[in-house]
């Protein structure tokens, strides 16, 4: 801590950004957690706002969180070239001018000693207009290829914050040398799950390897089907516990109760998996899951043997580049394309049950690909720069 001045960290004043997705506002959430548990070891506190649309997630995650919010009004740049996102890139083009307005006024009067922004397309004009007042300005990328914004961005960014190593090769030259590897901050709960926890949760059995399925937050349709036509092959030689999402709740209930009746009590589907997840990774032997930002940074900061099924029409196949990425070090298996099939997953999953040294040297991968840290590390450099005061 004694690199940075006690006078600036009693006047901390943060001004965070990012929204759209979770993927973009729980890294800023743990973030801002993070910062203010550090600040508080001094007896000090950040005094922050959070600049975001009014009818997004990061608008919820703030009134949730206690955190001062602004609401801004932007606009995004579709790169499809259909009709009705020409039309709508149209009317876009007018409120982003109005959203750096009032991004300027923001930064203006609430002068800030320095900006975080961690993505989607809220966090372009905050970023312009710390920029254009000088002050000093992090960004963070929680994705292997960067998003349109973040490259926008990069060009500006006092420090860029990644999450890979292999992004620094998709940063324009220029900005390179500004760029550290911080990996992606992820909540302190995910890194202290209880297995006997997980297992008690579900009514478990300890002596069964236990597969974990999640599509994401609200289900992947694909992943779904794909597990439906390999449960009866899979829970012979291990128990499932499966988040399908609400939508898919009702067809995996009809799916569970077509299974055998000495394997029925094996599976356990759920729409959503609330407090226990922690737990339930933990516990998992195996994890089968799509290949997000957020998803990655936690099984490989837990170095968890997966399967990943990337979500084939991800914003700049940033899911398939991921999991290709992991799969080429050893620290996954990757279902794709004409792979992504129920014999396929089957494959996988039974493969690394019967074999656990196979299982072991997958997860130790991932682990080497892990940066449970995170957080902790983009709290350093958010304090390195607002010490410093360099713009």
């Amino acid at each position: 801590m004694s690199l940075y001045s006690t006078q600036r960290l009693k006047a901390l004043r943060m001004i965070v950004t990012g929204g759209g997705t979770g993927g973009h506002t729980y890294p800023a959430l743990t973030t801002v957690n993070a910062l203010q548990a550090r600040l508080a070891e001094t007896g000090t506190a950040p005094e922050l706002l959070w600049v975001g649309v009014a009818t997004g997630l990061e608008a919820k995650i703030a009134a949730r969180n206690g955190i001062p919010f602004k609401a801004i009004i932007t606009g995004k740049l579709r790169r499809s070239t259909s009709p009705r996102d020409i039309a709508r890139n149209l009317v876009d083009a007018f409120r982003i001018p109005l959203g750096i307005l009032q991004a300027a006024f923001t930064v203006a009067r609430n002068r800030p000693s320095v900006v975080l922004s961690t993505g989607g397309f809220v966090s372009v004009p905050i970023g312009l207009a710390a920029w254009l007042f000088r002050v000093p300005y992090l960004l963070h990328e929680q994705t292997l290829s960067l998003g349109l914004a973040n490259r926008i961005l990069a060009r500006v960014a006092t420090r860029i914050l990644l999450s890979h190593e292999a992004s620094l090769d998709h940063l324009p030259a220029g900005a390179r040398s500004r760029a550290v590897v911080t990996g992606n901050p992820i909540r302190p709960a995910v890194l202290s799950g209880d297995p006997g926890k997980g297992l008690a949760a579900y009514g478990l059995d300890p002596a069964v390897p236990l597969v974990l399925v999640t599509g994401g937050a609200s289900g992947a349709q694909q992943v779904n089907r794909m597990l439906a036509g390999a449960l009866p092959d899979l829970l012979p030689y291990c128990q499932i516990v499966h988040q399908c999402g609400g939508l898919s709740l009702t067809e995996m209930h009809e799916v569970a109760r077509g299974l055998p009746a000495h394997l029925a009590n094996r599976y356990h589907v759920v729409d959503f998996i609330h407090d226990e997840l922690p737990d339930l990774l933990a516990a998992a032997a195996v994890v089968v899951a799509r290949s997000g930002a957020g998803t990655v940074a936690e099984l490989t900061a837990l170095g968890k043997a997966c399967v990943l099924i990337p979500y084939p029409y991800a914003a700049g196949d940033e899911q398939r580049i991921t999991a290709r990425h992991l799969a080429q070090h050893g620290a996954a298996l990757m279902l794709d394309g004409d792979e992504a099939t129920p014999e396929r997953l089957r494959d996988a999953v039974a493969g690394l049950l019967a074999d656990p040294g196979r299982r072991t040297a997958l997860a130790r991968a991932a682990a080497d690909q892990g940066r449970p840290g995170a957080a902790d590390q983009v709290v350093t450099e958010i304090l390195t720069v607002a010490a410093t005061g360099a713009a």
